[in-house]
């Protein structure tokens, strides 16, 4: 059987192999017993057709501990962080696997805050889920289940508040939305409704029958690109199944890259007010030149929306995300939120007047280059430490992995946080330097057994 991942984005596994209802249980027993006196607590999930059974699951497990658990039902990830404070709960338990295939679930621990738990509470977390040392409350102390449908609408209204909305009606602009059937299409419709769009929706039932690959990359929306084309839209967006990431398709049906939805985002708003920027080691140079061009500060984090949120609250950013497709809008939200990435595009379009594919004409262009490999986590140790003694003369932040920058591009290698997998990103301007930055990293690796 394979083992839970459980690290700084969560806990992930494979349903029946790794995750059932058991080890549900327990995270849920070892959450509750982490927050000490019986509280509140949010529950979510996003549409895959596990998630029903684990979410009883874990909501029962909490009424057992003496909790009072807001049951969302199917709402999106950045949803259900809004709802924790809106709630003053004491936390939240998300089901869901994000970008994972339809066969892996997981559950993500939040704070009152909003945020994912620290790396720290995690590591506790699976200390005390090991432990299995948890008793119930006393007879007639349980906690209940309180349902809450107002998600959606909350949600949205929070994201209207936060950007002109008569100008981008003005706009009146055609979008193809594709929601995966995950948890974001009910929601999405709303705000894009609000907005005045026409939109041409697809996959937009919270079903959780995935109708292509999960995660929101050009070899899975090429479904999107054509609807784009043919209904002459003047923008296509794409989330991933808990809604938090977002990916664009441009005007002439061409996917612009999920490095983009955090560029236009990041110009969409220093254009209109100054302050520092938050991304993570793995995202495009692009967003240092928008900093430099708009005079700001930008600061780079471990991968991880946690690390990223953090910070922008530290040094009080007016935007940041990952370059993954996540929009961290913090007067909205402060986890990534596709809501707030799209609100931003089209704010971004109609206020500049452009089409997309003019306007990321207006930002540097580069080559990033992504690639995985399978790899568990103490080889992934033992390659890390090659690399740094390769290039042990050169400019290396050691935060997150490794990454190494020089002048032509930079490339950084770490282990994923949800699956067992070393990721390698690489960025040049030209494609080639791109590729050989990473033929040298893979190179090392090859030779690690």
């Amino acid at each position: 059987m394979s083992e839970l991942i459980i690290g700084v984005s969560g806990v992930r596994g494979i349903i029946g192999d790794g995750l059932d209802n058991h080890a549900a249980e327990r995270l849920a027993q070892a959450y509750a017993a982490m927050l000490g006196k019986p509280g509140r607590v949010v529950l979510a999930r996003d549409s895959r057709p596990s998630g029903a059974e684990l979410a009883e699951t874990v909501g029962t497990a909490l009424v057992e501990m003496g909790f009072e658990v807001i049951d969302l039902g199917i709402v999106t990830t950045p949803g259900a962080a809004l709802m924790t404070i809106e709630e003053k709960a004491d936390g939240a338990v998300v089901i869901t696997a994000s970008h994972n295939p339809s066969q892996w679930n997981g559950l993500k621990f939040l704070g009152p805050d909003g945020l994912g738990l620290s790396a720290e509470d995690m590591a506790e977390l699976r200390r005390m889920f090991h432990d299995k040392s948890f008793r119930p409350c006393p007879a007639g102390k349980e906690g209940k289940i309180r349902p809450n449908h107002s998600t959606h609408r909350i949600h949205t209204s929070k994201v209207l508040g936060q950007i002109d909305v008569e100008a981008v009606r003005r706009g009146k602009f055609r979008v193809v939305l594709d929601s995966i059937n995950g948890s974001g299409g009910p929601g999405a419709r709303l705000l894009l409704s609000e907005l005045g769009c026409e939109l041409v929706h697809i996959n937009g039932e919270a079903s959780g029958e995935f109708a292509h690959g999960p995660e929101p990359i050009a070899e899975n929306l090429t479904g999107l690109c054509e609807a784009v084309k043919e209904d002459k839209a003047q923008v296509g967006f794409a989330q991933d199944p808990d809604a938090d990431r977002l990916a664009i398709v441009d005007d002439l049906g061409r996917f612009i890259g999920e490095e983009y939805s955090l560029a236009l985002a990041v110009m969409a708003v220093l254009s209109q007010k100054t302050g520092p920027v938050a991304c993570n080691l793995s995202t495009s140079r692009m967003i240092d030149d928008l900093a430099e061009r708009f005079g700001v500060q930008l600061f780079r984090t471990p991968v991880g929306e946690t690390h990223v949120a953090r910070a922008m609250r530290q040094h009080k950013c007016v935007i940041g995300g990952e370059g993954n497709g996540g929009v961290i809008n913090p007067e909205v939200v402060m986890v990534r939120d596709s809501f707030s990435g799209i609100s931003l595009v089209l704010e971004l379009m109609a206020k500049a007047n452009k089409p997309i594919s003019q306007l990321i004409e207006e930002i540097p262009s580069y080559q990033l280059l992504k690639t995985k490999f399978a790899c568990q986590h103490d080889r992934g140790e033992r390659i890390l430490q090659a690399v740094a003694e390769t290039f042990a003369e050169e400019k290396l932040d050691r935060s997150d992995g490794i990454r190494i920058d020089w002048p032509q591009g930079w490339v950084h290698v770490r282990s994923s946080n949800t699956e067992p997998i070393m990721r390698v990103f690489a960025e040049a301007e030209e494609e080639s330097s791109a590729e050989e930055l990473i033929g040298r990293i893979t190179t090392i690796a090859q030779k690690v057994t």
